[in-house]
């Protein structure tokens, strides 16, 4: 129970009624391991493919069935909330949890003579939860912490994504929805021609912003202080100890699994900011970020499982504040679904673009 006094001098409690939900959010990157264990029971390469069932299709069907929380904690008891480290110990808790599903994948994919698509679903599931774990290394990343920055690397450093800590802290939110932001789709714009932009896009930005801060402080490039050359170490550490483990079927998985983790985050950037601009102002900068420059949605079950990641409107509008204060806005542009429902409708264009434009409260938002 949180208690603060407020403005009038009224007393004002909150109780976070997600609290134990919030676990969701540890529990579910230990999904791979339910397709394995089927597997295991019953000898079926097809049964790796569980977890997907789950992601693709139980996932959204449950957000449809509960629907949204749009319940905002207390402004005045906010500073409680964020300091209170329970919610910070269940995003440390899912770093060594992504880990372990990646090393258990691996080892898999590598003891067990699986036929080529079984190890391909192995890689692809796996993909899909170091993906989730990005979502993680966002929330850690945001924080100034050192050891929420250092295991934010930890967590990148899994799908070989070393770059995006600092491409996205002060790359991105610096030009989100702008034309100038690779990471921000745009009007019209299919996931796979965006893909094309955003993938090289941030890793090229990446480079040169912890370029630009190591000159800065007199330091070159390939100082032991660049933070994207740390987790890429550790990745080359990670991965080719693998391959040395497990022999050549890591090649593949490898590929699959990095390649599957990138299009997750690449799959939520375009989702998140699709077609919304931000003026230009007169004096030709453009105006700062408001939530009404990111898509929201509010749907329950995702949001456990993803941090809130999904009210990213607030999270833009506000990138320090933690994720079990961050609010929900009215007159938002808004997702019909949670995330795991709106990657699937971006993979088929059409579909993506006739859902979106049927939304009439949002179209003066959309830009071209």
């Amino acid at each position: 129970l949180y208690v603060a006094i407020g403005p009038d001098g009224e007393r004002i409690e909150y109780r976070d009624r997600k609290r134990w939900a919030w676990s969701l959010s540890v529990v579910y990157p230990l999904v791979p391991l339910l397709g394995i264990g089927a597997h295991a029971a019953t000898g079926q390469p097809a049964w790796l493919a569980l977890p997907l069932a789950i992601g693709y299709g139980l996932m959204p069907l449950l957000d449809a069935l509960i629907g949204e929380d749009r319940s905002n904690p207390p402004e005045e008891v906010v500073p409680q909330l964020e300091a209170d480290r329970y919610y910070r110990w269940l995003t440390w808790a899912t770093v060594p949890i992504y880990f372990a599903m990646f090393l258990v994948s691996a080892w898999w994919a590598g003891t067990q003579a699986l036929p080529w698509w079984g190890v391909a679903l192995v890689a692809y599931v796996a993909g899909i939860n170091s993906g989730m774990g990005l979502t993680t290394a966002h929330e850690l990343g945001h924080k100034r912490t050192a050891v929420e920055q250092i295991l934010a690397r930890f967590l990148l450093a899994v799908p070989a994504y070393g770059h995006f800590t600092v491409e996205h802290g002060r790359g991105h939110h610096r030009h989100v929805a702008t034309p100038e932001d690779h990471a921000s789709a745009r009007l019209g714009e299919s996931i796979y021609r965006f893909a094309l932009r955003e993938l090289p896009g941030g890793i090229r930005r990446g480079w040169q912003l912890e370029r630009e801060r190591l000159a800065r402080e007199g330091r070159g490039a390939f100082s032991p202080h660049n933070t994207m050359l740390q987790s890429y170490a550790l990745t080359a550490l990670l991965q080719l100890g693998l391959i040395a483990a497990f022999g050549a079927v890591m090649l593949p998985f490898l590929f699959i699994h990095n390649m599957v983790a990138w299009w997750q985050l690449t799959s939520a950037n375009y989702v998140e900011h699709y077609g919304l601009l931000r003026e230009r102002l007169p004096g030709g900068a453009y105006e700062a970020p408001q939530p009404h420059h990111s898509w929201n949605t509010n749907h329950l079950v995702t949001n456990l499982a993803l941090f809130h990641l999904q009210r990213h409107s607030d999270h833009h509008a506000n990138p320090s504040r933690r994720y079990q204060s961050l609010r929900h806005f009215p007159e938002l542009p808004t997702l019909p679904s949670g995330y795991f429902g709106m990657f699937t409708l971006a993979y088929f264009p059409r579909l993506w673009f006739k859902r979106l434009l049927a939304l009439p409260h949002v179209r003066g938002d959309l830009g071209r």
